[in-house]
């Protein structure tokens, strides 16, 4: 009789590893972090068949990313524009329960 294809392998306990969350009473407060800069990015997403997908750098600011889309848009005449904004939160436990 051919061996199963668990032989050999340890039997696992069903009761172990479950773990259950309970998300509405969990609070948690999020906050910017101070000594970060925060991210933004434009993607150009103007185009029929395909998008230009012109790319703005990593900026810091919203009026150097504002700028970016402004000149881009002054080159090219295309209007839509995809905007990414990055800033790292630190999560701030509340009442765990």
């Amino acid at each position: 009789m051919p061996e199963s294809p668990k032989a050999g392998a340890p039997e696992r306990n069903s009761s172990r590893g479950r773990y259950r969350y309970r998300f509405r009473e969990c609070h948690v407060t999020t906050v910017p972090d101070s000594l970060a800069l925060p991210a933004f990015e434009a993607v150009c997403v103007t185009g029929e068949e395909r998008n230009c997908g012109a790319t703005s750098s990593t900026l810091h600011t919203l009026d150097e990313l504002t700028r970016w889309i402004a000149g881009h848009c002054a080159q090219s005449g295309h209007e839509l524009y995809e905007q990414t904004v990055c800033a790292l939160v630190r999560a701030e436990p509340g009442a765990w329960q």
